[in-house]
């Protein structure tokens, strides 16, 4: 391990939902939880006003409703955060060339290496410059931890959190971890918690006192091994610039159970659209096709189909995904469908016959949709106001939806530089009303959202 705390962890705060209280400054201050909105949705985010209430990410959001009723619920904007990350992710390289991205709001940076660190007084320096830089370009806030180690950095940033910096000095790990509980350690999930509360380890000074072998004896070689180095603060991983991926995939969960098959067949042909998008995004191509299935009684099928060569072809995508869906059985309704794509490369190979085949899905999918009650067309076309999205009225101007329900749609008008705005409600199918793409949260800092 090194000698200076020059392995650097960024989290930002409360990420999606701080960015969308920048975006609407009526949210600012309040209870923000961002995540699905349906029956089955669970919260991506939650503002630490909603924290308080006890709010918190992966919970159920009929959980949240009942903890936070009078909360502001947003539908996640992507694309949105996906241009503010890679605005912070480019000041991250700015310093070092080895940074290694966890998510979007989290990453490790090795100082060392850029020569931009070197002892503790530097690296404290490059901490407070790049909270500073984060909140001029982003408007936004973020936690740095600065230690010898990535364990202890990621340690030191949630202790940091929010908006504040740590350092953990070399030489005091030992006994800053000691008292700690041994959830703090990374891999010591519940449980994992649970087995050694029960052998009355309760924190990481506990487990040090009973020694490596009787860990190895509770959790097994490897996970015994690996957790004892760690209560000795001990972590030799390097941060690692370029985490390949493997897949790219896209699912969905639905609010209801899908029993129609003709409908089961569009969705994944929707997803498959979806999922070569992203794949042209990161400039990819892939050669094998996997369908995931789970069923209303919560099993859940996967299957995958390897073609000739790598393709980005979204037909060639479509018709390999229905031929797998050929051969599951969606009796009883469907809850989550997706489609991914792995064997991942950066070039395609086109399979002609599958080109061939793709052509025929692309008819396919025209005659299904003639085949859809023309009710079904309906809403299928419908105007969908998603709350939390920009909006552009052609006389009111920037806005974003409140909610909508009962052919109406409420907006409030209000941009990221602007005092909290009126609310007014339109009938969905307002012609003054548009989808408009986000506005910087910084004048003048331009923010580009990918669509997704």
């Amino acid at each position: 391990m090194r000698k200076a705390p020059t392995i650097l962890h960024l989290d930002m705060d409360a990420f999606y939902a701080s960015a969308e209280q920048a975006s609407k400054p009526s949210l600012r201050g309040k209870a923000v939880v961002v995540g699905g909105l349906g029956p089955r949705g669970v919260v991506a985010t939650a503002s630490y006003e909603a924290r308080v209430f006890g709010v918190h990410s992966a919970m159920p959001m009929a959980q949240a409703r009942r903890l936070a009723p009078n909360a502001a619920y947003l539908v996640p904007r992507f694309g949105f955060y996906k241009a503010i990350s890679e605005q912070v992710m480019g000041l991250l390289r700015e310093l070092s060339p080895l940074v290694e991205p966890l998510s979007l709001d989290e990453a490790f940076v090795d100082l060392e290496a850029g020569g931009a660190a070197w002892d503790e007084a530097s690296a404290r320096l490059v901490g407070a410059k790049l909270r500073a830089d984060i909140r001029a370009v982003t408007g936004l806030t973020g936690s740095v931890g600065l230690a010898a180690s990535k364990m202890l950095a990621k340690i030191a940033s949630e202790q940091a959190k929010p908006d504040g910096l740590v350092v953990i000095e070399p030489g005091t790990e030992r006994a800053m971890l000691g008292p700690m509980s041994v959830r703090t350690l990374p891999g010591v999930g519940p449980a994992t918690g649970d087995h050694l509360r029960r052998a009355g380890i309760h924190t990481v000074d506990e487990i040090v006192e009973a020694g490596e072998d009787e860990l190895v004896r509770l959790l097994g070689k490897a996970h015994g091994h690996g957790l004892y180095a760690m209560a000795l603060a001990r972590d030799e991983r390097a941060v690692v610039a370029e985490r390949e991926a493997k897949s790219v995939s896209v699912e969905d969960t639905y609010d209801v159970d899908i029993h129609d098959r003709v409908r089961v067949g569009l969705e994944v042909q929707r997803l498959a659209d979806r999922c070569v998008r992203r794949l042209r995004e990161a400039g990819l191509a892939g050669r094998t096709i996997v369908l995931k299935v789970r069923r209303y009684d919560f099993s859940t099928l996967t299957r995958s189909e390897t073609l000739r060569g790598p393709t980005d072809d979204p037909a060639v995508v479509r018709e390999a995904a229905l031929r797998l869906l050929e051969g599951v059985d969606s009796t009883g309704g469907v809850r989550l469908l997706g489609v991914g794509v792995s064997g991942l490369a950066d070039f395609t190979q086109e399979d002609l016959f599958a080109q061939a085949a793709g052509e025929g899905a692309d008819q396919a999918v025209e005659e299904v949709a003639d085949d859809v009650p023309a009710e079904e067309r309906d809403v299928v076309v419908e105007r969908r106001w998603v709350a939390g999205h920009d909006v552009r009225h052609a006389e009111f101007g920037h806005g974003w939806v409140q909610g909508s329900g009962l052919g109406r749609v409420t907006v409030r008008f209000e941009t990221p530089d602007s005092q909290p705005g009126r609310v007014r409600t339109f009938l969905v199918d307002d012609p003054a009303l548009e989808a408009a793409e986000p506005l910087p949260l910084v004048e003048g800092v331009g923010v580009r959202q990918r669509q997704s």
